[in-house]
């Protein structure tokens, strides 16, 4: 009889093929934040037919802490399409889904034991993929159809990671003790997707909580396999809209009120903010529209714009005085000012017990992967998974945020973006044997 790690390990290989076909059609027609209406509804198809209890909609988000969701219009115009669009199981395509409420769980009660939940994020990016011969997606015909979306971030296959180990796990669950939550998160680009996943309090019974996310071989790590990393920075991202009154700019500018020099002195200073003494600390304006033609005051301006902190202190030093510059430079020119926040995550670090833990499973039982010299890596930009990780950290439980890494064809968040998809079997193969030594017997 084949021991659990050999059918880790025989039935990963089986099922390449078919991750591949899945990140191949979840490529192809990529979602954005709260759009994931066809990739929800292939996730819930998957996980009923393989006999896990599934939670999609209101019972996966609280829907009053989304960030960043798209209008009414947008959301019924996507439904519109995914009922259209190949391979869309439009049986599984609920009300919710169509209203942007994205996302699905699955679980796996295997009697008494540790609760542990996997994290796979599942939306793309608003980008236009490249269009030519050079690029693998666009030569072998499945790259993107959806106009303005592109998974330039490796979600595609994190999507397919997580349903691959879906299958396998459950049909070890005769191994298992405890409880097993696969949790397909919506919206983590812009960071919006996690804060309303982990208010509904899926997180709360969690004793072990892994993520992951594919990352370059030639980067800082060295191995295939990083067991945890730190450092996201925490942020906070706005729409900022001014609110002035038009004039005629050459008869009587004295009576308008000037949104587009209100905006302009925001920008100024914002940039002006002084920067945090005890760590790294951002602001960026990447967004900024205004006016309506050369002769008229400008009674509308708005603007995009981010901050950052090393610490989640840090960061929200820079949302206040964020805030406190728009309305200032708001008031100088008599405007008024909104400020939406649209996106949002914490400072992030992983558990070094659980770190360790990982490293010697993984050595043990795939010691044809290489873990990398640093166990523990710093991460750059900004991740949401930390707000569930964090969630998870603050009533004990541990949690880590893994690398794997594959060969790139384009860098992540760019038009050319492409990976190896042997990572799909290999993250696979680590993600369930980590879950057969969390709640093996040893957790009964």
């Amino acid at each position: 009889m084949l021991s659990s790690i050999d059918q880790v390990r025989t039935l990963s290989h089986a099922l390449q093929d078919r991750m591949v076909r899945t990140r191949r059609s979840l490529h192809m027609y990529p979602e954005t934040g709260f759009l994931e209406m066809r990739t929800s509804a292939i996730i819930s198809e998957r996980l009923h037919a393989l006999g896990y209890e599934v939670l999609t909609g209101r019972d996966v988000l609280r829907t009053d802490m989304r960030l960043g969701v798209p209008e009414a219009s947008v959301l019924a115009e996507h439904a519109r399409a995914v009922m259209t669009q190949e391979g869309a199981p439009c049986d599984y395509l609920t009300e919710d889904m169509k209203e942007g409420i994205t996302g699905v769980i699955g679980i796996l009660r295997c009697g008494p034991g540790p609760v542990t939940a996997l994290r796979f994020d599942i939306d793309a990016l608003g980008m236009k993929e490249r269009e030519d011969p050079d690029h693998r997606p666009c030569r072998e015909g499945f790259a993107s159809r959806n106009p303005g979306m592109m998974h330039a971030c490796g979600h595609d296959g994190h999507t397919a990671i997580g349903l691959g180990a879906a299958e396998i796990l459950i049909q070890l669950r005769h191994c298992l003790h405890g409880t097993l939550k696969l949790i397909f998160q919506p919206a983590e680009e812009g960071a919006r997707g996690a804060r309303a996943l982990t208010a509904a309090g899926h997180l709360d019974d969690v004793d072990y909580f892994i993520g992951n996310h594919i990352a370059p071989t030639h980067s800082l790590d060295d191995g295939d396999v990083t067991a945890g990393t730190w450092g996201s920075l925490a942020t906070t991202k706005y729409d900022v809209l001014f609110h002035g009154l038009a004039a005629h700019a050459g008869g009587y500018p004295e009576k308008g009120n000037n949104a587009l020099l209100a905006a302009c002195s925001a920008v100024l200073g914002l940039h002006a903010i002084p920067r945090h003494s005890e760590g790294q600390s951002r602001v960026n304006v990447g967004v900024l529209h205004a006016g309506t033609g050369r002769n008229v005051i400008p009674d509308t301006a708005s603007m995009q714009v981010e901050v950052r902190g090393e610490t989640t202190e840090i960061n929200a030093y820079m949302a206040e005085r964020c805030e406190a510059v728009c309305r200032g430079a708001a008031a100088m020119q008599g405007c008024t000012v909104d400020m939406i926040k649209v996106g949002e995550a914490e400072g992030q670090h992983s558990d070094l017990p659980l770190i360790e833990r990982i490293g010697r499973v993984l050595t043990e039982n795939l010691p044809e992967l290489r873990l990398s010299s640093i166990q523990n890596a710093r991460n750059w930009g900004s991740e949401d998974i930390s707000i569930m990780m964090n969630r998870v950290q603050a009533h004990g439980g541990q949690a880590t945020y893994m690398r794997t890494m594959t060969d790139l064809a384009g860098a992540q968040h760019t038009v050319g973006f492409d990976f190896d998809e042997s990572v799909l079997q290999k993250a696979c193969e680590v993600f369930c044997v980590l879950v057969l030594d969390l709640m093996g017997e040893s957790a009964s």
